[in-house]
């Protein structure tokens, strides 16, 4: 029976892309699922033998752990340098984008509220 690996959805290409390699590489079958055509099926990459679980799981892990010492390693670099993005540069950058979020989440926050105020008086 198929047993799932790793889950596409939120996952960076590259990221996805290193999987699928790694796979081949140990010669581990598998498959993918999309998301379909409008998102709402389940992207994933699956094995197709349930004895190859425990060493592709091993393989994935030992990846996963390489890779977020590889990116905390750039992150701390950037940092270090400057270059890092923080909420002030995002919001020079993208000002159009955190206003319309503000302003959502003020709604929704507003619409939450209200009803409270109906039980006070």
């Amino acid at each position: 029976m198929s047993k799932i690996l790793f889950r596409l959805r939120m996952a960076p290409e590259e990221e996805a892309e290193d999987v699928r390699a790694l796979l081949d590489k140990h010669h581990i079958p598998w498959f993918e699922t999309s998301a379909g055509r409008f998102g709402v099926s389940f992207p994933a990459i699956w094995l197709t033998e349930d004895d190859d679980w425990p060493r592709a799981k091993a393989l994935l892990d030992a990846y996963q752990s390489e890779r977020s010492a590889q990116i905390r390693h750039q992150q701390q670099q950037q940092a270090e340098e400057g270059n890092a993005e923080t909420f002030l540069s995002r919001m020079l950058n993208h000002p159009v984008q955190i206003i319309v979020v503000l302003c959502a989440v003020l709604v929704i926050a507003y619409f939450s509220i209200v009803p409270f105020f109906s039980l006070l008086q």
